[in-house]
């Protein structure tokens, strides 16, 4: 008998905003916010026209805010954006991955954030399991870099498969709301390409 894997993506799927820049604003301020994304404008609108890698438009913004910020202080501020913004999650999707749990049932997080700051809005919830982008730390300092590739589009797929043992042993159900997550919902036998209701 097949096992039930429950694949979720995190933003816009489980919450009503983008938590990539919420976080960014809530760690260095709104002045600061706007600064760094006007300067980066001219990349943000090749992006937008597919001519520069959205995978590298993220790093180069995430680099731009926490490269040499101390891994101790990003996390303390991973968890505190977490408490502070339960109000961002929907709470048809949060009670649908419970209600999963509570059957039996697996449930992934698969998002293109990073994991660090998506895992503690789930801390309650040992059982849910999280996938994200990771980042690079030495020496206890922030570098820049993405210790593992952006976690979008077939990455997902990717991460999911080094997740479980045997995809055959698994009927998986998929959540996401993107075009970062089609590969996901191609990958799974029922699919939802929505958010869930608030």
């Amino acid at each position: 008998m097949q096992k039930i894997l429950h694949c979720s993506d995190f933003d816009g799927t489980l919450t009503t905003a983008d938590t990539l820049l919420l976080f960014i604003r809530f760690a260095h301020g709104t002045a600061f916010f706007i600064v760094g994304f006007l300067l980066h404008l001219p990349l943000l609108v090749l992006m937008k026209f597919h001519l520069y890698s959205n995978s590298k438009m993220k790093q180069r913004i995430f680099s731009f805010f926490f490269r040499g910020m101390s891994e101790e202080k990003f996390n303390a501020l991973c968890h505190d954006f977490a408490r502070q913004h339960q109000h961002l999650l929907r709470r048809q999707g949060i009670d649908t991955l419970l209600k999963a749990l509570e059957r039996g049932e697996e449930v992934l997080i698969v998002s293109a954030s990073i994991d660090r700051w998506v895992s503690p809005f789930f801390s309650s919830h040992p059982c849910l399991q999280v996938i994200g982008t990771q980042i690079e730390v030495r020496e206890g300092r922030i570098t820049g870099r993405f210790s593992s590739p952006n976690c979008y589009g077939a990455e997902k797929v990717n991460r999911i498969n080094a997740t479980i043992p045997n995809r055959n042993h698994y009927y998986i159900i998929a959540y996401g709301d993107s075009r970062g997550d089609k590969e996901m919902l191609d990958y799974a036998d029922e699919r939802y390409y929505r958010p869930f209701q608030s």
